[in-house]
């Protein structure tokens, strides 16, 4: 039996749906404190991502604090972001709901700070090691915050305006001082970072905290070895940190006599010098090389190769080398970013197949190449297809044995590819 539609209309659906309407609106009427985006960046802020790029950023509010809801051009809440006037990347989400104040904010700081410590506390809790990255800015939820350990130093860089403020500069401190009692904190501003985003470079910071006395040398312990810092020199915070499990992985295959290519201070070629005969080490930069040569010295009674470095161009000595019939059994490129935007992409895949063909043609049968690239732009699969390419024009058959990236201490969100930028492959060479 079919029921009867009832005489009385029913229009509930009617009235959800015009107050659903009504919520749009009010949300959208109250827009004006929050910075409104493209549709694309909506889109790519829900899929998991936190930046918005400043051609995607419609509109922002007149007097725009460094802290803002952000919403799509319906009014829907996306989240939370720091807002950066002249950078590229305008707005970095901190937050999927709404924060309410600057005092919330830090509450937030210092919360995620202590979980990106507590993530680390196994590797910070070794004997052997007892440096590592503390913080990885988007990869721990802080967008533009980086800190280092380097023994008992901890080193802070803020690379965005929003965050360019002593209250977060307060945090940070007590956080630290709190959890890990370090004898020293200081900022090393990146003055590249800081002039793309427009950000003034000081010329005198002072230490954040001091426990005993300003001390900016130290040594610090990597996989059992000693490595000589200085937190007012080098590259980054003063030393790569990302390549600790690398160093360790590629020891465990190399053999015989060994070419370390972008040594910088040596950390791959001091690895390789417990198990190989004898080890190169080349870099351009002689400063980097005279690091290289103190590190060598702290650690000779731990190793088993002579070790020697030339200062030299990397190009230059692989292109001159492998003409003149240079052979080893161990090879390591570690060069520098060659990619640090999409447009320097080609080049770069141009120079990395370079190298990697003329380590090819100067291994032995049996020998062993360890590839780096550490531009975020190439593709783990453009890299290792470039690799592939060099090896077919070397007339090599290559084997891959093991494929990596950066250390545990800077870990990978999916949804934010930035967090992978490190391809390290280790091949077999016959």
């Amino acid at each position: 039996m079919t029921a009867k539609p009832s005489g009385k209309p029913r229009n509930d659906g009617h009235q959800a749906a015009n107050r659903g309407k009504s919520e749009v609106l009010a949300q959208t009427l109250d827009c004006e404190d929050a910075a409104i985006v493209t549709r694309r960046a909506a889109d790519r802020l829900r899929t998991g991502h936190v930046w918005v790029y400043r051609s995607d950023v419609t509109s922002v509010p007149e007097d725009a604090s460094s802290l803002l809801p952000v919403r799509d051009n319906k009014g829907a809440l996306l989240g939370t972001a720091l807002y950066s006037p002249t950078s590229e990347i305008a707005l970095r989400l901190i937050s999927r709901e709404e924060i309410q104040s600057g005092a919330e904010w830090l509450r937030i700081l210092a919360e995620r700070l202590r979980a990106a410590i507590a993530v680390r506390r196994e590797i910070l809790a070794g004997t052997d090691t007892n440096a590592c990255r503390l913080v990885f800015s988007e990869a721990d939820a802080l967008p533009g915050l980086i800190a280092d350990k380097y023994g008992d130093l901890i080193v802070l860089q803020l690379l965005t305006k929003a965050l360019d403020n002593e209250a977060v500069r307060i945090v940070a401190t007590s956080v630290f001082k709190d959890v890990l009692n370090p004898s020293v904190i200081i900022e090393r501003p990146d003055a590249r970072i800081r002039e793309l985003e427009q950000l003034d470079v000081p010329l005198d910071a002072a230490p954040l905290y001091v426990r005993d006395e300003l001390e900016l040398q130290t040594q610090f312990l990597l996989n059992g070895l000693r490595f000589y810092y200085d937190a007012a020199a080098g590259q980054k915070t003063g030393a790569f940190l990302d390549q600790r499990e690398n160093y360790a992985a590629a020891a465990r295959y190399a053999h015989g006599e060994a070419l370390d290519v972008c040594t910088y201070q040596g950390g791959f070629a001091l690895h390789l010098a417990r198990v190989c005969n004898r080890v190169t080490g080349v870099d351009v930069s002689r400063a980097a090389l005279e690091v290289a040569d103190k590190n060598l010295a702290a650690n000779q009674d731990l190793l088993r190769a002579e070790v020697d470095w030339i200062e030299a161009n990397a190009f230059d000595l692989l292109r001159d080398w492998s003409l003149s019939g240079a052979i080893y059994d161990t090879i390591v490129l570690d060069p520098p970013a060659f990619a640090k935007s999409k447009r320097a992409v080609e080049g770069a895949l141009r120079g990395y197949k370079e190298m990697n063909l003329r380590a090819f043609k100067m291994l032995r049968p049996g020998g062993v190449l360890v590839t780096c690239s550490c531009s975020h732009h190439v593709s783990l699969a453009d890299f290792q297809a470039v690799v592939a390419a060099a090896a077919g024009d070397a007339g090599r058959r290559v084997r891959l044995i093991e494929r990596r990236g950066a250390a545990a201490d800077h870990p990978i969100i999916l949804t934010i590819p930035e967090t992978e930028y490190l391809k390290c492959l280790t091949c077999e060479v016959s």
